[in-house]
């Protein structure tokens, strides 16, 4: 019995250590092209730069902010799992604008919004709201 527990323990400890492992991150689209942000952007505004994820079984979402400045951002964006009808899977390019509101910066596509607050970048839209860390 005791090895049977033991045994049991083990399986359990090795799931939860090597769970975040088991996600599957997409394939980088073939024509992403990361460009750092111009030194003269504010440091509020480069801070969107980078890649972003959230995850919440069943549905994964990734952002990727790979181009930056004063009125645009070049994000790439990949869906899978469970979304709204009519959502596209996979990866999507869209060029987001760039507001400044009440002092805040926001990115900005459709119905879709982005803020940082603290290290998250959150996102609102009609239908609900999320919060995405940085992706490695």
């Amino acid at each position: 019995m005791k090895t049977f527990v033991a045994l049991a323990v083990s399986i359990v400890l090795v799931s939860i250590l090597f769970c975040s492992m088991a996600i599957a991150v997409p394939t980088m689209p073939a024509d992403l092209q990361m460009v750092q942000p111009d030194l003269s952007l504010p440091k509020e505004l480069s801070a969107f730069f980078g890649k972003w994820e959230w995850i919440s079984n069943p549905a994964e979402f990734f952002i990727i902010v790979e181009k930056i400045n004063k009125e645009k951002a070049s994000l790439y964006v990949w869906r899978s799992g469970s979304w709204p009808q009519g959502t596209p899977m996979g990866w999507e390019r869209i060029e987001a604008k760039v507001i400044k509101d009440r002092g805040k910066y926001k990115l900005s596509y459709d119905d879709a919004e982005y803020t940082l607050m603290g290290e998250y970048l959150i996102t609102f839209s009609a239908s609900d709201s999320s919060q995405l860390r940085r992706a490695p």
